[in-house]
């Protein structure tokens, strides 16, 4: 009878461990990016909307002072962030009130009164 030595015992307590995650991830492919819970996951939703809508004003504003000419103010609109987020992040039905919120949010943060110009304080954008 063989007796197996150091080498072949730490092998299998390496290997076999390895196989079983190895194995698991096939199976469960992708379940540990989602949450189990629907609270957990519409929270999780709920941030990145939010982080999305703040990205796209923020992006909004930075092509339209690219855009703007010397001397010439960048010229920002809702309609701009709902375009792009429907082109970039894939919301197609977002209220104008909450574009218009974000933009505003990103175009006092930013200091854009100085170089841009806005329609995200029409009051039809507001509630």
């Amino acid at each position: 009878m063989r007796t197996w030595g150091a080498d072949v015992v730490v092998g299998l307590l390496v290997l076999g461990p390895g196989a079983l995650l190895m194995a698991a991830g096939l199976v469960w492919k992708g379940r540990a990016v989602r949450p189990l819970w629907r609270a957990r996951a519409r929270s999780v939703d709920a941030r990145q909307y939010q982080r999305h809508l703040l990205r796209s004003a923020d992006l909004v504003i930075a092509s339209a002072r690219a855009a703007a000419g010397p001397g010439e103010p960048a010229i920002v609109t809702v309609d701009d962030v709902l375009r792009v987020l429907d082109e970039r992040f894939g919301y197609v039905d977002v209220p104008h009130w909450q574009a218009g919120a974000a933009l505003r949010h990103r175009f006092e943060r930013a200091g854009c009164a100085r170089d841009c110009v806005t329609d995200a304080y029409h009051r039809a954008w507001q509630r």
